[in-house]
């Protein structure tokens, strides 16, 4: 068994695709409409899915905004220097809610940032 994806509903396909491809550097790996269900699902990640884990963007056409609730928490990307992916996040117009630094109770440091449905993204500095 292994890890596919991870699904979110968006209310805006296309501003979701925007962020995780030019804020967050992901590619678009397929998308697919299905008319008849009046729904679209997009396929981003940085490597093809048969490499690795994926995110499945799913815009129901007729609903623009969802409630996140209390449940879910994040999606986690391994990134070389926190710092940096923060400062590339906020020139490209992306939303950073906690700045790179230690976590609570360790050493390892990470940032959170936000995408524009908001769902959270932390990034997790690789540790050497």
């Amino acid at each position: 068994m292994r890890l596919l994806h991870t699904m979110l509903r968006v209310g805006n396909l296309d501003r979701s695709i925007e962020f995780y491809t030019h804020v967050l550097g992901m590619k678009v790996l397929r998308r697919h409409d299905y008319p008849d269900g009046k729904f679209t699902l997009a396929f981003v990640g940085y490597q093809e899915e048969s490499r690795g884990a994926v995110i499945e963007l799913t815009h129901n056409w007729e609903t623009s905004h969802y409630d996140l609730g209390n449940g879910y928490g994040h999606i986690a990307i391994e990134v070389e220097d926190a710092r940096a992916a923060c400062a590339t996040i906020k020139e490209k117009g992306g939303h950073v809610t906690r700045e790179a630094g230690p976590m609570k109770h360790g050493t390892t440091v990470i940032a959170f940032a936000e995408d524009p449905d908001g769902y959270k993204i932390e990034l997790i500095e690789h540790q050497r």
